[in-house]
This record gives structure tokens, C-alpha cells and sequence, in this order.
């Protein structure tokens, strides 16, 4: 993380003599997030760079061997818990979508080996894989309620769950997803339709309870919907989320749908990111998609296709 000026110190404190925009106090300067250990970074990287060498890119002297030193920074944490996605505030613990993409940048890095010909330590990788494919199934998913939790032994849902079927982890319409969608629907759906990422009343964040609903979440349910058949949902959520857009169709963070307006960060890059990946879905475009269709022949119903290597892909279709 970097300050404006590219500095790296960015100690977070408050600025308790101002009130803040529309009294939306604690004013902060500074980051907290800047000492929190986010075990999903190194896999948004990697899986970036393993879509990008499917549409041709290249390696260069540096980009794999960085690449090797970032999953050698993911051995290192292995066991480590990690403040999530969401920046949390609370108490560190082990977030499933951190534990998945941990996965999911192994399984970068095995494919860079298996289908792009790279050199790499690609044993070792397979085997930290597979120990996170078996441990995200038995400690992420509750049986008793049919979906993913947000925590190990937690009992709440989580918007970030959407994202184990894009990295390849699970099938889109696999019976984990189902359940969990079925989940996210009945605590995270608001009355007018827009997805929350987590219920904030658990005090697990360390905030007060209350938040809008984030705009990038809606996107990845349009893009759920609409990898499942459920085009007509997915048309109309993707409907009302493009209507919520400025007249230069811009989006930001939140949308505060009691006073019908924008909120938190503006323009927000993520959701304009997931608003494409959502299009993506609705009109079937996957040619880099790192999706699997369904489970390897042979392996056990309740884990995922082992390599995430048999999607639908430029590489392997």
C-alpha cells in the first residue's frame, strides 16, 4: 500500500475535531489495512497473469520468477489466518475466499507448469493444493446449513463466496454453490433486490453495525445467475444495477437504497470490473474463463475438480 506521494509509513489515527461528510465520523487519515496480512492478494495476482498467458502473453526474465517468489510468500503463510478480503478489523481469522484463493494461485502456478511449459517446483504445488482443496471442504462448508461460511466454524454467509466457482475451484451448478447461493439470497438479499457483502450485526469487522449494499456483489450474483440458467433473474439484476449508474455511467462502491443515491468511494473500479465480468456471463463469453464445467470422472462428490485445469478455456477447448 502507498500514500499519494509513494510513501510506505501510512500509520492509520483519527481526526476527532473534524466531523466528516454529512457527520460520517470517525474521520481517518492513514490506513490500519496497511500492517493486515490479506491472504487472497498473491491469488488476484496470479490468477491475473494465468489469464493473461492464455490470451498470449509472455513471460519475460523477471514476471516467472517473481511469480515463483509470490508462492513461495504463500508457503511461507500457509497457516497463517488473515483479515480477508474486506479489510476486518476484528480478530484475524481463517476467511474461506482467502483459504481459496490461496488455492487458486497454486493452481495458477501448476497450470503455468502443466499447460504453458514453465519450470517450476510444480510437486510441491500440487501437494499444498490438494491440502487446501480438502481443508476449505471440511472446514469452510456447513453441512447443516448446505453452504460456504465466511469463516472457518462460522455460521454467516459471505458476498466474497461467489468468487470459488471463477477461479475454478468449484463448478458454477455444483451443489455447494447452489447451496451457498440459496444462502447468500435468504441473509445477504436486501428488499430492493442488491446484495450485501456480510451482515455486519456479528461484530466480526470491528465496525458498528449497518452498511449498503456493494455494487461489485450484485455483479457477481448476475454473473452466478447467469452461469446457471437463471438468465431472467440475471437480466433483471443486471437491469437494475446499470440503471444505478451516473449519466457518464459511472458506479460507485455502495448504494444507499433508502435515500436513492451513491455511497462510499466514487467511481469505483471494482464494480465497474465485476459489471464486465457480469456482462461476460450473460452473453457466454469464457475464453478466459478458468471455470470448470463439472468434477474430474473419479473424483469425490464433495470437492472440486482437482486441478481447476478442465474449463472451458482457449488453452484446453
Amino acid at each position: 500500500m502507498y500514500g499519494l506521494g509513494g510513501e510506505r509509513d501510512l500509520p492509520e489515527r483519527e481526526l476527532n475535531h473534524l466531523p466528516g461528510y454529512e457527520d460520517s465520523k470517525p474521520v481517518r487519515i492513514g490506513n490500519a489495512a496497511v500492517s493486515q496480512f490479506q491472504a487472497d492478494v498473491v491469488g488476484e495476482v496470479m490468477v491475473a497473469l494465468e489469464r493473461l498467458r492464455m490470451a498470449g502473453g509472455k513471460e519475460d526474465h523477471f514476471s516467472w520468477a517473481l511469480q515463483q517468489a509470490l508462492l513461495g510468500f504463500v508457503e511461507k503463510h500457509f497457516e497463517d489466518r488473515d483479515f480477508g478480503l474486506w479489510e476486518m478489523r476484528g480478530e484475524a481469522q481463517y476467511f474461506t475466499h482467502s483459504r481459496v484463493m490461496m488455492w487458486a494461485a497454486f493452481n495458477s502456478g501448476i497450470r503455468a507448469v502443466r499447460i504453458h511449459g514453465l519450470a517450476g517446483n510444480v510437486e510441491r504445488w500440487e501437494l499444498l493444493r490438494e491440502r487446501l482443496r480438502q481443508e476449505i471442504m471440511r472446514e469452510g462448508f456447513d453441512r447443516k446449513i448446505g453452504s460456504f461460511t465466511q469463516t472457518y466454524g462460522g455460521g454467516q454467509t459471505d458476498a466474497a463466496l461467489l468468487v470459488i466457482p471463477q477461479v475454478g475451484f468449484l463448478p458454477y451448478n455444483d451443489e455447494h454453490m447452489l447451496g451457498t447461493v440459496a444462502r447468500l439470497e435468504e441473509e445477504l438479499l436486501t428488499d430492493d433486490g442488491l446484495l450485501l457483502r456480510y451482515r455486519t450485526e456479528s461484530g466480526l469487522d470491528g465496525l458498528e453495525p449497518g452498511e449498503n449494499p456493494f455494487l461489485a456483489c450484485s455483479f457477481w450474483l448476475v454473473e452466478q445467475y447467469a452461469r446457471t440458467g437463471r438468465t431472467v433473474e440475471a437480466k433483471l439484476l443486471m437491469d437494475k444495477l446499470v440503471g444505478l449508474a451516473n449519466e457518464l455511467g459511472l458506479l460507485s462502491e455502495e448504494y444507499d437504497s433508502k435515500d436513492r443515491r451513491m455511497a462510499g468511494n466514487f467511481p469505483q473500479a471494482f464494480s465497474h470490473l465485476t459489471l464486465v465480468r457480469a456482462a461476460d456471463a450473460m452473453h457466454g463469453v469464457d475464453r478466459l474463463s478458468l471455470a470448470v464445467d463439472s468434477a474430474v470422472p473419479g473424483q469425490e462428490v464433495d470437492g472440486p475438480a482437482e486441478g481447476g485445469v478442465t474449463g472451458r478455456t482457449g488453452q484446453d477447448s
